[in-house]
């Protein structure tokens, strides 16, 4: 038997490759898995308000991946779509129609986009987050590879948009399709959840108990449908940006015993200003309640900056305008008089609305200390708190002027120093700058600053206690102002107001598949295969007799030529 199987061999040789017997088998039933892509991707904003549920409560994904068409199917399914593409029509109907995940393929750059795209977005993204969303929603740049990987999956063919039934078959069968996999726990609350505040200040000559008081306060944190994404470099990188150079400007001042004024400065960093101002009304209860004296108790006004890196326009907000002969009132006209005598060409104008105790926001950072019956305003070149821009993924570093920031915090400075000093009424000129030459405005610095601070990613659950974001302020306040203090608290475990949740930024992995039904394909393969194999050794005594006469005639061939 040997002998025969050994002759066929040597009959086999050269006519066949003897190992794809082998070897073919194996080819077919390795694994279908033929390789991965991972990038970062960036979590839809989850949290509670007032236990309320807002954004995506889910993080983990272990789905196919479908690019979104029209005919596209979704169920179950990582539905991939480009910004442009992105409605809340579309978004609710892919909740609705029980998608796996949604990933949104954002451009490299957002400054890139055209304006119609951008409206379009501005439009939807706060309507995204009032919608709750029971499956991962994530964003991720569209890079090289992730471009490609669109391309990819775009290839492959849906039963919907095949012309032909072969077409579908043949497309389910051979075309690779991606996993999309994101492993790990699911997300939890943040259940020591830490605001920080940083004060500090500048005391007038005096008693400084029976001086006026100035507050200048402005909230650091960002907000945008992503966390990891919310950089707010005008809202309120500029805030920020404009309150570090007003303290730098008026330290030097108050170093010089002839610009020593009668005023005290208090300059406050605040918290999770995007969530109703959560800093400022800690801050508020802190100091008012504190029986120990407290500057902010017995403060002239609080001057709030917010979003003042753009336009020719500024809006001066209140929720009661001020009285005749206040010193708010006074800084008011000042400002005017300094727009009046350097910068003509922009435009000052008092918005007043009343607070609205029944909304479960309040609309800018001085209504909360308006409801303590503290004086205050909030400076800005919005005209209403709804702006979309003001809570967007968009408010990248080009949305804010170097100029016009370094114009609006000269106008700011200007009308100050003319306050405390009281140019206007010991009879100077109107003409008399204060802040030139040595005092001058440092707009490389101020560009730096917007620079760094544009480039964190600044939503408030990512700055923990300890961030460095936070110690970087503190160490720049500290070299300008006295008695600085990074104040810390805890929301309130009991009735919180906000709950945030972990799991902001993921790696996603795309594991390139074989489809479901190529599985079965393989198994009828091999199930034929090893049928022919059990004929050819069972019949193996005819297949024998065929071989050798093949063998046979071949050498006859060969012999007579």
């Amino acid at each position: 038997m040997f002998e025969e199987v050994a002759e066929v061999f040597d009959a086999l040789k050269g006519h066949f490759p003897l190992s794809l017997l082998l070897v073919l088998p194996v080819l077919f039933a390795i694994t279908p898995v033929n390789g991965a892509n991972d990038f970062t991707a960036f979590r839809m904003q989850q949290f509670d308000l007032h236990g309320s549920p807002h954004g995506s409560y889910s993080a983990l994904v272990n789905v196919e991946a479908e690019v979104y068409t029209s005919e596209s199917t979704v169920t179950r399914r990582c539905v991939i779509l480009r910004l442009e593409q992105l409605t809340v029509q579309l978004y609710r109907d892919l909740i609705d129609k029980s998608a796996g995940a949604i990933l949104i393929l954002l451009p490299p750059d957002l400054s890139t986009l055209n304006q119609e795209v951008k409206e379009q977005f501005l439009s939807v993204e706060g309507q995204l987050l009032a919608v709750k969303a029971n499956i991962p929603v994530y964003f991720t740049y569209e890079n090289e590879d992730v471009a490609q990987l669109h391309s990819l999956i775009s290839q492959k063919v849906s039963p919907d948009q095949a012309s032909t039934a072969a077409e579908a078959l043949l497309s389910s069968s051979v075309v690779n399709g991606f996993q999309m996999v994101v492993n790990g726990p699911q997300s939890k609350a943040l259940g020591d959840m830490h605001v920080t505040n940083i004060q500090g200040k500048l005391s007038g000559v005096g008693i400084e108990e029976q001086l006026p008081t100035i507050a200048i306060v402005a909230h650091y944190d960002a907000f945008g449908v992503a966390p990891n994404l919310a950089t707010g470099a005008d809202s309120n990188g500029s805030g920020v940006v404009a309150l570090l150079e007003i303290a730098r400007l008026l330290s030097k001042l108050y170093t010089n015993s002839r610009t020593h004024a009668k005023f005290n400065f208090l300059f406050v960093l605040t918290g999770a200003g995007k969530f109703n101002y959560q800093g400022s009304k800690k801050y508020i209860e802190d100091q008012i309640d504190n029986t120990e004296s407290s500057l902010l108790a017995d403060v002239s006004f609080v001057l709030c900056l917010d979003s003042i890196g753009s336009t020719d326009q500024l809006y001066m907000h209140v929720s009661k305008p001020p009285k005749d002969g206040s010193i708010m009132h006074l800084f008011q006209q000042e400002l005017q008089a300094v727009i009046d005598n350097y910068y003509s060409e922009v435009m000052l104008q008092m918005v007043h609305k009343k607070i609205n105790l029944a909304d479960d926001m309040l609309a800018w950072e001085h209504e909360r200390y308006s409801i303590r019956r503290l004086p205050a305003l909030t400076l800005s070149h919005y005209n209403a708190y709804n702006e979309p821009m003001r809570n967007s993924v968009l408010d990248h570093r080009l949305n804010v002027d170097v100029d016009t920031l370094t114009r609006n915090i000269d106008i700011v400075c200007e009308a100050l120093a003319r306050l405390v000093y009281n140019t206007t009424g010991k009879g100077y000129t109107t003409e008399m700058k204060v802040f030139h030459g040595g005092l001058a405005l440092n707009k490389e610095l101020i560009g730096s600053w917007l620079d760094y601070v544009s480039s964190i990613p600044r939503a408030a659950q990512l700055l923990h206690k300890d961030h460095e974001f936070l110690s970087t302020l503190e160490l720049q306040l500290d070299r300008d102002l006295k008695e600085m203090k990074r104040l810390t608290f805890r929301s309130d475990k009991r009735e919180p107001e906000f709950v945030f949740y972990d799991s902001t930024v993921n790696t996603i992995i795309a594991y390139s598949v074989k489809p479901a039904i190529f599985d079965l394909f393989l198994a009828v393969f091999i199930a034929g295969y090893l049928g022919v194999v059990y004929v050819a050794v069972t019949h193996f005594g005819i297949l024998y007799d065929f071989m050798k006469y093949v063998a046979v005639s071949r050498h006859s061939k060969v012999k007579s030529s």
